[in-house]
């Protein structure tokens, strides 16, 4: 194992309920429209534009609006998130997470973050684990979003290793899919029903140890 790529949302720590709230403010704000509680689930793990597409079908005002309108209600909903996150501590990274890092860097093996979120640096920079990560990822330099493997493959390049000798850590079924068609051994958090793709699932982040992405990339390399 010569890399680990991690996803950030859900696996090193969980701005998903910030995400969430943001979109629930923009909706309200630019559309009249309440997103249902069940809404949150149709906006894991795609790209902001994506995820504004969803909303904007949800309201019944498809083509209703230009691309540059479209751009500016994706930055307020941003403005709506970025206020939210900085309220992020070092207490809200997920269980166990900080100890693999220890673990990983211990042993030297590089790790990358491949999130689509753009603001994965500030993200990092508020729970104090920029150290652990050689690289981050830049959606924006990425052509094709999860469930494309194009930010997988990005990462691994960014420690000059094959994904194949790479594991990569996602908590949603577009990661996993992204993992697996980049060549990695996909390790997934989550239910074992909804992740079936992953060679690996585990319940929780507190499950995950260095030992265990090791194991699972000896038996499941390709």
């Amino acid at each position: 194992m010569d890399g680990v790529l991690f996803d950030l949302d859900g696996v090193i720590t969980d701005t998903a309920r910030f995400h969430f709230a943001a979109w629930r403010q923009l909706a309200q704000q630019a559309f009249g429209v309440s997103l249902p509680d069940s809404f949150e689930a149709e906006l894991k793990g795609i790209s902001r534009e994506a995820s504004l597409q969803r909303i904007v079908a949800f309201a019944q005002l498809d083509g209703q609006y230009t691309v540059a309108q479209l751009a500016a209600l994706a930055t307020q909903k941003n403005e709506n998130y970025v206020a939210a996150i900085k309220q992020l501590t070092a207490a809200d990274i997920l269980p166990g997470i900080q100890p693999l890092l220890v673990a990983l860097k211990a042993r030297g093996v590089p790790m990358v973050i491949a999130s689509a979120s753009k603001n994965a640096p500030l993200i990092l920079d508020r729970l104090a684990l920029s150290a652990y990560f050689t690289a981050i990822v830049n959606p924006n330099d990425v052509h094709q979003g999860k469930p494309a493997p194009d930010i997988f493959i990005a990462a691994a390049q960014k420690i000059a290793v094959n994904p194949r000798k790479c594991v990569g850590l996602e908590d949603s079924v577009a990661g996993v899919a992204a993992i697996n068609a980049a060549g990695a051994v996909s390790v997934a958090i989550g239910h074992a029903s909804e992740l079936s793709a992953a060679a690996v699932v585990v319940p929780t982040t507190a499950a995950l140890t260095a030992d265990l992405l090791e194991q699972a990339f000896e038996q499941y390399q390709h």
